[in-house]
């Protein structure tokens, strides 16, 4: 049975509809807004996991039929998934996990494909809803629906899901998702918005999901398939009181010890002591002593938190950890800071390139090819926190952590015109006790300024975590990994003085409120303007130079015309610049020319050689040219490379001249002036104007 819902949203149609495509998943549905189109399809495996975690799986691809394109490469169909769809299938990720009920073991995969880019109309929170509605519409235990909007702003006012063309004009681009009266998870960026601003935004948004979520409900309500019957196995009450007595004063020792190896080593050692003790008693159930060991740590935090303010390594709920900076560590590197806080350390490195270093973008949303001129790259080896893993490639959470950070610096770099390079942010963790991803975006505001980037102003950022029961709430400033672990959030802001740049929610609970989000925001501000202070005392605006190792880029810009001129016959002229000068020249479209080398010399040599060949003749100007032929009635000379003009044998001295020959032969260096450019554009040149008159004219006169 095909069901669809179709209404009025953010000035397009909004359409809803199951039962026509995948009809073998546990539940399929269709999403389109304008011509966009995203199918989700939801399946639920029949048996219980036995792994420690809920195994939800989302996988987010797009078609390149969808735009109506043929896929680069050698292949010549779609390969590994792009970062974008990464990025996008982690969006849905975050914003439905936290709606599955605790203790639900079921394998769950979500499959978002999409089937028709408009490149009008962004298909990620298309991707969010249709997953929301397919899931709805399956038989897995849910607590949806949950709807996706981006919002954006221009000139003051608020604008849902809006278009690629409109979010060039915006100041914010956030996706939110949630349910019809509640946020579960917030992604995006913007230009230094205030607090207040992010706050309206949210509400803006939520009206909207509201609006989503209803159409949901109407096709959930009519054709929903019932959910399945499923148990949360629960430890036998009698291991889970001789547990509690045996461990509970000993993880809470434990649990409070200060530095996090010792933490994690103390409460290790707890668990594999109990399990030993109680191995005989409880031979068929040390799954649940395990259990159980870790409901007793997650009560004590939060308990010890919600009572007594007090969090496990002895901070209060507002504090932020120690903070160290050093830059300027590495000394080949362009830029590099080291920032430390806590037992959370990130080593971050600036390099500067020219426009040959941009990476090339292909995707469904633009037609052609793009360019991107700053990358931030976040890596998390396992050493970081002591582990010893596989190295398997860049994992998702990589890419999301770097993703935005590098949101939070991009909106304070200078523009292109201005600083025309190619910028390239590393950041690599060598320690970490949460927060990482808002340490490199400190250390990555600090590594720009080492590196001579004239940024609009410093950047920092702070993790917020929640610890929530029934109506007791605590918001935790700075959260290290036990509080992220065992809280109900993980809520990054990061920004300036004047407000914020990039903004990341995840939650574990239901959903949370306006209010706390509220509250969250200005504990952030107040936290992120403390670590500002910090790093200030370090270094508080950039570097006069750039680094002795950075090129020099120099821009000019000619005609689109004389594009052809500066290349040369199959670029043969850019090509001998270039190894003349060791300059490296790059010529776009518009006429742009940048000139990049490492040697200041050899640019400037570069630039004149350039501005020589499109040089325009100037009346008056004196230049030094080469006679190209000789005639009865003069010389032709070349002043610019390929203009030449007439030097009349009239002109070519004050004396009566009989023959051209007797002054100048081809191939001869001349001084000439030029007199006139005639409306044909043939120029007459003069030899005899840069003579002095002999002493026999002067005295005649």
């Amino acid at each position: 049975m095909v069901k669809h819902v179709e209404r009025p949203f953010a000035g397009r149609d909004f359409r809803i509809e199951t039962g026509r495509l995948a009809k073998q998943a546990a539940g399929s549905a269709i999403v389109q807004h304008g011509e966009t189109m995203v199918l989700a399809a939801v399946t639920v495996a029949d048996t219980e996991t036995q792994l420690p975690f809920f195994p939800l799986t989302v996988e987010y691809r797009e078609k390149s039929y969808a735009a109506g394109k043929i896929p680069g490469g050698f292949f010549k169909r779609e390969g590994r998934p792009t970062e974008d769809e990464i990025l996008a299938g982690r969006l849905i990720d975050r914003a439905i996990r936290p709606l599955f009920p605790k203790g639900f073991k079921y394998e769950i995969q979500v499959f978002v494909y999409v089937l028709s880019a408009d490149q009008e109309n962004d298909a990620d929170v298309l991707g969010l809803t249709a997953a929301s509605l397919a899931l709805g519409l399956s038989r897995a235990p849910w607590n949806g629906p949950v709807a996706g909007v981006r919002v954006g702003r221009i000139d003051g006012e608020w604008l849902l899901n809006p278009t690629f063309r409109q979010l060039e004009d915006s100041d914010l681009d956030m996706v939110v998702a949630g349910t019809a009266d509640s946020i579960t998870m917030v992604e995006g960026g913007a230009l230094e918005l205030s607090e207040r601003d992010i706050a309206a935004a949210l509400e803006a948004a939520q009206q909207g999901i509201g609006e989503l979520v209803a159409m949901e409900q109407e096709v959930i309500g009519e054709v929903g398939a019932p959910k399945m019957e499923w148990q949360a196995s629960e430890p036998p009450p009698e291991v889970a009181a001789k547990v509690a007595e045996l461990a509970e004063e000993e993880i809470k020792a434990a649990l409070n010890l200060p530095e996090k190896s010792e933490r994690v080593q103390a409460l290790a050692s707890v668990r594999n002591d109990i399990v030993d003790r109680l191995a005989e008693q409880f031979a068929d159930n040390i799954g649940d002593v395990k259990t159980v060991l870790e409901q007793i740590e997650y009560r004590t935090m939060r308990s010890q938190v919600l009572e007594h303010g007090e969090r496990v390594d002895g901070r209060d709920l507002d504090t932020v950890r120690p903070i160290t900076c050093e830059v300027g560590l590495l000394p080949r590197a362009h830029g590099t800071a080291l920032f430390t806080r806590g037992q959370t350390q990130a080593l971050v490195s600036t390099t500067l390139g020219t426009v040959s270093d941009e990476q090339r973008i292909e995707n469904i949303d633009i037609p052609g090819e793009t360019t991107k001129s700053f990358m931030l790259h976040y890596n998390f080896p396992s050493f970081s926190v002591g582990e010893v893993r596989p190295v398997r490639g860049v994992s998702r959470r990589e890419i999301g952590h770097g993703n935005l950070a590098e949101r939070a610096l991009q909106a304070l770099l200078p523009p292109y015109d201005e600083f025309p390079y190619t910028i390239r942010v590393v950041s690599d963790i060598l320690e970490s006790n949460g927060s990482s991803s808002m340490a490199t975006v400190c250390g990555g505001s600090l590594a720009l300024m080492d590196a001579g980037v004239p940024m609009k102003s410093a950047c920092a950022g702070v993790a917020m975590g929640l610890i929530k029961e029934g109506d007791r709430v605590a918001i935790l400033t700075d959260i290290i990994g036990a509080e992220d672990y065992l809280g109900d959030m993980d809520f990054k802001v990061a920004g300036t003085r004047d407000g914020i740049t990039s903004i990341q929610m995840d939650i574990k609970i239901q959903g949370i409120t306006l209010e706390i989000v509220r509250e969250a925001l200005e504990k952030a501000r107040v936290g992120r303007l403390h670590i500002l202070d910090v790093m200030a005392q370090t270094l508080s605006e950039q570097r006069s130079s750039l680094s002795k190792y950075a090129p020099r880029i120099i821009t000019l810009q000619i005609k689109p015309d004389r594009i052809g001129e500066i290349i040369g016959p199959k670029g043969k002229v850019i090509r001998g610049i270039q190894e003349q000068t060791g300059a490296e020249i790059n010529v776009d479209d518009s006429g742009l020319v940048t000139v990049s080398s490492t040697d200041g010399k050899a640019g400037e040599r570069a630039r004149e050689m350039i501005e020589a060949i499109v040089q325009e003749p100037e009346v008056g100007q004196i230049y030094e040219g080469v006679v190209k032929s000789t005639t009865q009635f003069g010389a032709f000379v070349e002043i610019l490379p390929g203009v030449e003009g007439l030097l009349h044998i009239s002109e070519l001295q004050h004396e009566r001249t009989r023959r051209t020959e007797d002054v100048v032969n081809k191939g001869d260096s001349v001084r000439v002036k030029l007199l006139e450019v005639d409306s044909r554009g043939k120029m007459r040149l003069s030899r005899k104007a840069l003579l002095e008159k002999p002493e026999v004219e002067a005295e005649k006169r």
